[in-house]
């Protein structure tokens, strides 16, 4: 079949058919686009040797994230170190202050007993009886506290027992007389109070009754054995009349 020809006496060229499919269809291979080359084979030897792409962001990330929960862990263990440190001064100071309080009313304590005494006998009275009373009176707003009255139950470690005195009907031992108050402060004794105590009397056991009654047997039977020989004689005496 022959071309027609254009205006130029020139044969027309017939329509052009470019087949631009990246894949052969015949083959299934990947086509290469006219004016690019084609892409090279990468080795295993060459893809060993390429390096991994990082990302520096979120690398940054974890080591930040890392770093603040080591900052953390830190702070807690600040923060318990300085409460238990201020536990321990905390705790320290009050028996500090305790120790010197207990020192001090130490002291005091023979002042007490000579205004107890004057008590006792009347003779607190005037500008004595004013100081006397003050100065119980502070030392009662300090923690101190008096015990041991007549009457009270022996308690071995509050009290000191100076004598014991062996009494009937009494079933525990029993405070009969206070030598010397003792003192407290809060728990802790400050001074033993010194006590006379009456304990239970030992009774005395009773004789067997089975004893006298074993004695009164063979006393029974030699007045038996005496007058048996007589009731003989008297009936010998009868026959030879």
């Amino acid at each position: 079949m022959a071309l027609p020809e254009n205006g130029n006496g020139e044969k027309g060229e017939g329509p052009v058919i470019r087949d631009k499919r990246r894949i052969d269809p015949e083959t299934g291979e990947l086509r290469t686009p006219e004016g690019e080359e084609a892409p090279q084979a990468v080795t295993e030897e060459e893809a060993g040797e390429q390096e991994p792409v990082i990302d520096a962001e979120a690398v940054a990330a974890v080591e930040a994230d890392v770093r603040v929960s080591e900052l953390t862990e830190d702070l807690k263990r600040v923060q318990a170190e300085y409460a238990n440190y201020r536990k321990r001064v905390e705790r320290d100071r009050q028996a500090v202050k305790e120790q010197a309080l207990a020192q001090v009313l130490g002291e005091l304590l023979p002042i007490l007993d000579d205004i107890g005494r004057a008590r006792e006998h009347d003779e607190l009275t005037g500008g004595f009886k004013s100081v006397g009373e003050s100065l119980e009176a502070l030392v009662s707003r300090l923690g101190l506290k008096k015990y041991a009255d007549k009457g009270d139950e022996f308690d071995p470690n509050v009290h000191e027992a100076l004598t014991l005195v062996p009494q009937p009907g009494v079933e525990v031992p029993t405070v009969i007389e206070v030598f010397q108050p003792g003192y407290l402060i809060g728990e802790r004794v400050l001074r033993p109070a010194r006590v006379v105590v009456a304990g239970p009397a030992e009774e005395e056991a009773p004789a067997p009754a089975a004893d006298g009654a074993a004695g009164a047997a063979p006393e029974g039977e030699a007045a038996a054995e005496e007058e048996a020989p007589a009731a003989d004689s008297a009936d010998g005496g009868r026959q030879e009349k």
